[in-house]
């Protein structure tokens, strides 16, 4: 078995733990080969020539934008995308029932099976958990900045910036045109789901599915902060369709446009501000290791298929 591994050293501490566990791990995965990642978009570039090589399998040892470079360099190949997550958020990871500890990670993925799951677009460029714009794009930004100026990563860290900006974040219009819709709204956030939860692991469409060639669209219209921070458990309880502020539907491709340029997100990888992002899927573009309990499971986020 041909595997290649693509590791992210700019995840820290939780990178060399994962980097250690490859090396001990090695005759698992056979003819193993470790890259590291030098500069953004190395990943891609790394997962292209080993799809091109005809790798197996490419793992992706990193956080949300990691696993989103790999992926965007294996779609509509047949090598398959394995998921060791060592990032702050680990969206794709957690939606695919990955363990987020390195170790286990890998032994959970020396078991599962392969699946062909949908990748999104956004303005042509793949995203493959969620994309959107409003106050989770705003968050990022400053979480990247904060990152690049060698502040801490980690779930905490972002829960600070968030409840920090959750104060000072002033909704903005959009116009999302979509499924033969439209929708204008105020809105705290615009986001469109390929799987169902955000990173931290917080549900926002738990009715979505990998594989089913649709975007959930989620819009939280404006409100006084404070209806956020009382309804923000109810994302952790699966609860928050409930809210009366939450609205969603399904849309194959869809524009969100506003008469000034946004900030907007890929898997939580910010974008430069524009006024039109246009969204479409490609069903079935990326080939990704899922645990079999996950991908067989009745409700799961894949749909009764067998594996490939």
């Amino acid at each position: 078995m041909k595997v290649q591994a693509i590791l992210n050293p700019r995840a820290g501490l939780a990178a060399r733990r994962a980097l250690d566990v490859l090396y001990r791990e090695h005759e698992v995965w056979g003819a193993l080969q470790i890259a590291l990642t030098e500069w953004p978009g190395h990943a891609r570039e790394l997962a292209e020539k080993a799809a091109a090589e005809q790798a197996d399998l490419v793992l992706a040892v990193g956080g949300d934008g990691t696993v989103n470079e790999v992926a965007g360099g294996l779609l509509d190949s047949r090598t398959a995308l394995g998921i060791v997550p060592v990032g702050s958020g680990n969206g794709l990871a957690r939606a695919l029932g990955l363990p987020l500890d390195p170790q286990r990670a890998v032994h959970a993925l020396e078991r599962a099976v392969p699946r062909r799951m949908d990748v999104g677009l956004a303005n042509g460029r793949p995203f493959v958990n969620v994309a959107g714009a409003g106050f989770d794009a705003a968050v990022g930004h400053e979480f990247h900045q904060h990152g690049r100026r060698g502040g801490r990563r980690g779930i905490w860290p972002y829960v600070r910036l968030s409840l920090k900006r959750v104060l000072s974040y002033e909704p903005r219009q959009y116009r999302l045109t979509g499924g033969g819709q439209q929708l204008d709204a105020r809105a705290l956030v615009v986001a469109l789901f390929n799987g169902r939860q955000y990173g931290a692991g917080a549900v926002m469409a738990p009715r979505a599915r990998f594989d089913d060639g649709l975007l959930d669209v989620v819009v939280l219209e404006a409100a006084p902060w404070w209806e956020y921070v009382l309804a923000a458990p109810r994302a952790f309880l699966g609860s928050l369709e409930r809210f009366r502020r939450y609205h969603t539907l399904q849309v194959s491709a869809a524009v969100l446009e506003s008469d000034e340029p946004f900030e907007h997100h890929r898997d939580g990888e910010p974008e430069l501000p524009c006024a039109r992002v246009e969204l479409s899927v490609r069903p079935g573009a990326l080939r990704v290791l899922v645990p079999r309990e996950v991908a067989e499971a009745s409700g799961g986020p894949f749909g009764p298929q067998p594996s490939i």
